[in-house]
């Protein structure tokens, strides 16, 4: 990638490095510098890579020389989804099939019936494990310890009852069953299926001792924010296998994968899924306007990624901009990382940023973002 300093000015936009001119790419400058301006205007580090169909808009990062690998947070998830999916096309498991066919023990206190489309959903009735978020965290660097807890647990809901963001046990619950289902390690299953497949050379599920030194800090600024970084900096959380959270990657990585996603799971000659998976994984299955019952406001869910559109009720949560449609897909990380593509403009977009300053001040600066991308491509 190439370094560049915001400028807010349409006049003033000239492509870097491999950028294609706004003419070329069918895009207007004046969006593109103003999605620039916005990412800029977050201080900290960060990286935007925009693609437009087969033509690179914006390929820019805060720092040319320092670390480059984010902690993605929750636009971790689509990765195991896209594995879970991959080993059904293949028979080796179904994603009807109760999670407790393939993990025993998992079937105790009330969980027999819950099945693996329920987690996909996030309608499992379990959002997080024993002792709610604070346990979650502590525990989500100890895989065994991690999946234990979730065996043990007792569900909220009925499985399919309500849409309830499982934002740790997500990875664990779909991670375990493919553990058992296929006898490997997802590092390994995850590099061989998707990384290397898609040429993703910088993404990985667990940082390998070697690319510690590439890891950028997060910086939480709110009230927790000494904990939260001393937690998320550590070295063994870096190196742990988190897979709702835990993925460490690059914009240009993760804008890659989009473009795979919106090719119906086809880049440059290599087929990672069907396209009849891809829609699969963007069928809403979330009550419109029903409030998520862990995050308290309504989001639209397929079955592995988040989906786009206006949002319902209150607070306004759009992450992939008010200019999306339900067609959009992708999903937000902490509104500090996002990925998401849009079938209609033909973008595909990675935005990797290491600071957190606030929900609300985050949340306005994603759809912001998006809009002004969508925008350019009007």
């Amino acid at each position: 990638m190439t370094a560049g300093r915001a400028e807010p000015n349409a006049a003033d936009w000239r492509p870097h490095g491999n950028e294609a001119s706004p003419d070329a790419a069918g895009v207007d400058a004046a969006g593109l510098a103003t999605a620039l301006g916005e990412v800029a205007g977050r201080g900290g580090s960060w990286q935007l890579v925009v693609w437009r169909g087969d033509q690179l808009v914006i390929d820019r990062r805060s720092d040319a020389a320092g670390p480059d690998l984010f902690w993605l947070w929750s636009a971790s998830k689509p990765y195991i989804a896209l594995l879970v999916w991959q080993l059904a096309e293949r028979g080796v498991l179904s994603v009807d099939d109760p999670l407790a066919r393939w993990w025993p023990e998992f079937g105790a206190r009330g969980k027999q019936d819950v099945t693996i489309r329920q987690v996909l959903q996030h309608r499992s009735g379990l959002p997080t494990g024993p002792g709610g978020r604070t346990w979650d965290i502590v525990t989500m660097a100890d895989w065994r310890w991690s999946v234990h807890r979730l065996a043990m647990a007792r569900p909220r809901w009925a499985a399919g009852e309500r849409t309830a963001y499982h934002y740790l046990s997500y990875g664990f619950l779909l991670g375990e069953v493919v553990r058992r289902a296929t006898g490997r390690e997802l590092p390994e299953l995850m590099a061989e299926q998707i990384w290397r497949p898609l040429g993703l050379s910088d993404t990985f599920l667990g940082l390998p001792d070697a690319e510690l030194g590439r890891a950028v800090p997060v910086s939480v600024t709110d009230q927790v924010g000494g904990m939260t970084d001393r937690v998320l900096n550590s070295r063994r959380v870096r190196r742990a296998v988190i897979p709702a959270g835990g993925v460490s990657s690059t914009a240009a990585d993760l804008a890659r994968f989009y473009r795979a996603m919106l090719n119906g799971g086809e880049l440059d000659g290599v087929r990672v899924a069907s396209a009849q998976t891809i829609e699969q994984m963007c069928l809403q299955s979330s009550d419109e306007g029903v409030p998520d019952g862990l995050l308290h406001y309504a989001l639209r869910f397929g079955q592995g990624f988040q989906l786009g559109g206006q949002s319902t009720g209150w607070p306004r949560v759009e992450p992939f901009g008010r200019l999306s449609t339900a067609r959009t897909f992708g999903h937000n990380g902490s509104n500090a990382c996002t990925g998401w593509a849009d079938p209609d403009s033909g973008l595909a977009v990675a935005y990797l940023a290491n600071r957190v300053r606030g929900w609300n001040q985050d949340r306005l600066l994603m759809w912001r973002l998006a809009d002004a991308l969508l925008a350019a491509c009007r």
